[in-house]
């Protein structure tokens, strides 16, 4: 007896046994689908309503697969008969099931749980003598943007409420292309050397045996790298654990040159100082959020854009001439020290509001892809060793995830027209035209010329302005951090510290800690000290045994 063909839940449901043989639905279908595809007004009758002025109609869209055919059934397979085994031929659902297969890029190594929103930036003070930028140019100029908030070293499924940095990176839809503002919440960071950084997220990310986070593994790694110090200061007090995206501010970290139309150069540091205030969470309030609703944060700030609510914060720039970095007592490039307000000042810049969610989360908020290397003439990266290999990686990693044409993104689209001789590789939909895809040619003279005019200024080398790292000072401003908190938010970083300390199992792991955190401040390590059963003369030894060289 031959196989009969069953499509269930089909246009053909009092199909014959030998109706059914596959070569016949193959051809109804193949006819049904030309029918749909070329169907129109029959000879002599008055053409379609243009689309703009037809009544509205209440018939649902077909049904099609991607090439746009029209599919029979989205419920049942394609079978050799009621009882038979799946037919391979059942293209729709073999393309059903590949797509889903397909459906999750990598994840990003950190950042990977993040929400994301379009809004707008308006310049509110006159900054065109420090930056040629054109979209700082003048008050009152806007300029579209997306933020994606972020928490940095736990996976996408992780409570957004848990203890961790928070990144704040910012894509600006300018006229000369894209600017994008790579930052944290907090002022500072663990290193200064962009070649710690694997060794920083390997010692945070999970265990490579068990799979679980350990304060073991990145204790150790903290207690052999004093310049983290300070950064701790704020990661184990309350900072850590914001209580919204929407009230915390956000920090650039590095440093960055702007240079005016007179090529005037001036070194900058970026705050977002947000419009809602600030909102901590304790240890315990993370913990219990966390655990009753993982995306907490990530609907907060849903919810206020819903509701018309929506979040802003100011721009402000601290501001150093380059004569004047010798003046600080400490390297000013060091993404692990801030410049004290008392010397430097913020001044206002601008306002960004976020006003609109994105239709698609993973269109828009996961394939959105920052660059720390993508500037704008007017805005250059500073000589910051961590900065410059993060504008190498942060572009890399965009390529490794999304591919090389990650910027024809529609989320990542410069509004700014592209001319290059960049070409083909995976998902190129650039549209390119014309024999000529080298330069210099004869046959375009006058094409993709270069313009003097946003000719970088270039690095200064050795020490002209810059203090060296020979006196790198790791502890100082970690203890003037600390003093300038309230005896709740000390209280509370000693805490947070001892209940992670009481986790490693290596007791001169936690000697080290201690005596580093004794070295910012003398009350801050006996406290941790007396809860921490640890000997403070054991723990300086342990500190000056293990003195690594300044980088």
């Amino acid at each position: 007896m031959q196989p009969n063909a069953h499509l269930g839940g089909s246009r053909f449901p009092s199909m014959t046994a030998s109706e059914a043989r596959p070569g016949f639905v193959r051809a109804a279908v193949l006819t049904l689908a030309l029918a749909l595809a070329t169907s129109g007004p029959a000879r002599g009758q008055a053409p379609p309503i243009a689309p703009g002025n037809a009544p509205k109609s209440e018939k649902k869209p077909n049904l099609t697969n991607d090439t746009g055919r029209p599919v029979g059934s989205d419920d049942r397979s394609l079978t050799a008969g009621p009882e038979g085994p799946t037919l391979l031929e059942n293209e729709y659902l073999i393309e059903k099931i590949a797509r889903f297969d397909r459906e999750r890029i990598p994840e990003r190594v950190v950042h990977a749980r993040g929400v994301g929103a379009h809004g707008e930036f308006v310049v509110t003070d006159d900054v065109s003598k420090l930056t040629k930028a054109a979209f700082l140019a003048r008050p009152g100029i806007k300029t579209p943007v997306f933020a994606r908030l972020s928490t940095v070293v736990l996976p996408s499924g992780s409570a957004d409420s848990a203890r961790d940095v928070r990144g704040f990176a910012v894509k600006f839809y300018t006229e000369e292309g894209n600017y994008d503002l790579v930052g944290i919440d907090i002022p500072v960071f663990f290193i200064r050397d962009a070649i710690k950084f694997p060794d920083l997220i390997h010692a945070l990310k999970p265990s490579p045996v068990t799979n679980v986070q350990e304060p073991e593994r990145f204790f150790d790694f903290f207690s052999a790298v004093p310049e983290s110090t300070n950064m701790m200061t704020y990661l184990f007090a309350d900072q850590g654990t914001p209580a919204s995206f929407r009230k915390m501010d956000g920090f650039g970290v590095h440093a960055f040159k702007w240079v005016n139309a007179d090529k005037e150069i001036v070194y900058v540091k970026y705050k977002w100082q947000s419009m809602q205030g600030l909102k901590n969470f304790t240890d315990a309030e993370a913990k219990a959020v966390g655990g009753n609703e993982p995306a907490a944060e990530t609907h907060d700030l849903h919810e206020a854009i819903k509701n018309h609510d929506y979040p802003s914060w100011e721009l402000r720039v601290q501001v150093v001439k380059p004569e004047d970095l010798r003046k600080f007592d400490f390297d000013p490039l060091d993404a692990t020290k801030i410049w004290p307000e008392s010397i430097v000042p913020f001044q206002p810049v601008g306002k960004m509001t976020l006003n609109r969610s994105p239709d698609n989360f993973f269109e828009e908020t996961e394939q959105v892809a920052f660059n720390t290397g993508a500037y704008v003439p007017g805005i250059e990266p500073s000589e910051d060793r961590l900065l410059q290999g993060r504008n190498f990686s942060y572009g890399d990693t965009q390529r490794y995830r999304l591919g090389a044409n990650y910027q024809q993104l529609p989320i990542n689209q410069p509004r700014h027209p592209i001319a290059n001789d960049n070409q083909n590789g995976r998902d190129d939909h650039a549209a390119r035209a014309g024999d000529i895809n080298y330069s210099p040619s004869t046959k375009r003279p006058d094409r993709l010329v270069a313009d003097p005019k946003v000719k970088e200024v270039g690095m200064f080398l050795g020490d002209k302005f810059v203090a060296t790292s020979k006196n790198p000072e790791n502890y100082k401003q970690a203890g003037e951090h600390y003093l300038s908190m309230s005896p709740t938010d000390r209280d509370h970083l000693i805490e947070n510290l001892t209940g992670l300390f009481k986790k490693v199992k290596n007791r001169d792991i936690v000697a080290k800690m201690v005596g580093h955190f004794h070295r910012a401040n003398d009350e801050l390590g006996k406290k941790l000290a007396e809860a921490n059963g640890v000997d403070l003369e054991q723990a300086e030894k342990l500190v000056a045994a293990q003195a690594m060289p300044a980088r």
